[in-house]
C-alpha cells in the first residue's frame, strides 16, 4: 500500500546533549511527514564530558522512551566525529543505506548557527526545515544539569525535557560519572575566568607526540584535570622561546621518562601536522602539531609516568583501536591521521 506521506523517510542528525522538548518536536514533526524516522545520534567516540555527558547508548534510551509504541517508525543509528568530513558524510550515508528505506529520503532540522551547515551537505536528500520549539539550547541545558548550586534546576529540567528524558536525567545524577562531570565543569569555568578580561578570547598552542614502536603506541594516563584518568598523548603548552620540535620532545621526556637521546628522537620523526578544530577542546580554542615518531622493531623502552602524566604505558596496536571513545579530546583522531586509520 502506497503511503500519503511526503517521505519515506526523515533523517534527524543530531548529538542530543541532552535530548530536550526542541528535539521532540522535530521527531513529531517528521513522524507526522515520513513513515519512518532515522534520528542519527552524533559525536559516539567521543569520551564522557562536560561537553558529551552521556554515552550514545544513554542518549539512544532517552530517544526510545520519549517515544513508546513508535520502535517500528523510528529509528536510531549511531555516528562518529571524524577530521575528514566526507568520511562524516559518508558514515551517515550508510547508515541510511543500512536502514533500506525509501527512494522519499529527507533531512529534517532546525537552522541556528554554522554548526547546522550540515543540514545543507546532503543534495540528495530535500531539507525540512522546523522552528525552534520554545528556543532550548542542549548546551543552556547542560550547564544546569552540571551546576553544582543548582537550587530549581530540576524544575527547569523538567520543564525542557520530555518526562522519560527528565527521569533518566534523575537516576543520573545518583551515579559518581555525574559528580565526576559536576567537579570538571567547576574546573572548566574558573579555568576559562582566568581570561574573562582579555580584549580577545586566548589562542593556545599545544604539542602532542604519537610515538609508535614495534606495533605499540606510547600513552599516558591524565592526572589532573580536564580529563583526569583518560588515556592521552604525551604533549602540553609550548613554551615561551620554544620551538615546536623541542616543546614536543621535552613535554614527551618529561611525562614518559623516555630515555631515548634527543638527537635519535629527532630523527625518527616521519611526519608532523596541525589539528585546528576550533571545538576540540573545552578549555578554549586550542591549536596543537602533532609529531609523529616511529622506531623499528625491538624491545620496548622502559616509561614511567611524570609531571602531567599518572602513568605511562605502550599499548598495543591492536588494544588502540578497541579505545574509540575513551580518549581524552581528540586523540584518538589525530593517531589515527598518522596510521591511516581515518
Amino acid at each position: 500500500m502506497s503511503s500519503n506521506k511526503p517521505f519515506d523517510l526523515l533523517v534527524f542528525i543530531g548529538r542530543f546533549q541532552p535530548f530536550h522538548n526542541s528535539h521532540y518536536q522535530v521527531v513529531q514533526s517528521a513522524l507526522a511527514k515520513a513513515e519512518h524516522v532515522l534520528v542519527l545520534i552524533g559525536s559516539t567516540n567521543q569520551a564522557r564530558s562536560p561537553k558529551n555527558p552521556f554515552t550514545g547508548r544513554e542518549r539512544e534510551v532517552m530517544i526510545q522512551a520519549a517515544f513508546p509504541g513508535q520502535s517500528e517508525r523510528l529509528h536510531t543509528a549511531f555516528v562518529k566525529d571524524f577530521y575528514q568530513e566526507d568520511l562524516w558524510l559518508r558514515a551517515v550515508q550508510e547508515q541510511v543505506v543500512q536502514l533500506g528505506i525509501g527512494p522519499k529520503i529527507g533531512i529534517i532540522g532546525h537552522s541556528k548557527d554554522e554548526s547546522s551547515y550540515y543540514l545543507k551537505a546532503f543534495p540528495q536528500w530535500p531539507l525540512v526545515e522546523v522552528e525552534n520549539f520554545e528556543g532550548r539550547s542542549a548546551t543552556d541545558l547542560r550547564n544546569i544539569l552540571l551546576n553544582p548550586n543548582g537550587q530549581g534546576s530540576d524544575l527547569v529540567l523538567a520543564s525542557a525535557m520530555p518526562p522519560p528524558c527528565f527521569d533518566f536525567v534523575q537516576e543520573f545524577k545518583r551515579l559518581p560519572q555525574y559528580k565526576k562531570l559536576v567537579e570538571e565543569q567547576v574546573f572548566l569555568q574558573n579555568y576559562r575566568k582566568q581570561f574573562e578580561g582579555y580584549p580577545y578570547p586566548p589562542t593556545f598552542v599545544t604539542v602532542d607526540a604519537v610515538v609508535v614502536y614495534s606495533g605499540h603506541i606510547l600513552l599516558v594516563e591524565r592526572k589532573a584535570m580536564p580529563g583526569q584518568g583518560l588515556l592521552a598523548l604525551p604533549g602540553g603548552f609550548l613554551g615561551e622561546g620554544e620551538r615546536l620540535l623541542d616543546a614536543v620532545i621535552r613535554e614527551l621526556r618529561e611525562e614518559t621518562r623516555l630515555k631515548i637521546p634527543v638527537p635519535v628522537l629527532k630523527g625518527s620523526v616521519k611526519a608532523s601536522k596541525v589539528f585546528d578544530a576550533p571545538d576540540r577542546s573545552q578549555r578554549g580554542r586550542t591549536i596543537t602539531h602533532a609529531f609523529f615518531f616511529e622506531f623499528p622493531s625491538g624491545p620496548l623502552p622502559a616509561v614511567k609516568g611524570g609531571d602531567d602524566a599518572r602513568h605511562a604505558r605502550w599499548v598495543s596496536l591492536a588494544d588502540f583501536y578497541t579505545l574509540d571513545g575513551q580518549m581524552y579530546e581528540d586523540h584518538w583522531q589525530v593517531i589515527n591521521n598518522f596510521l591511516g586509520g581515518i
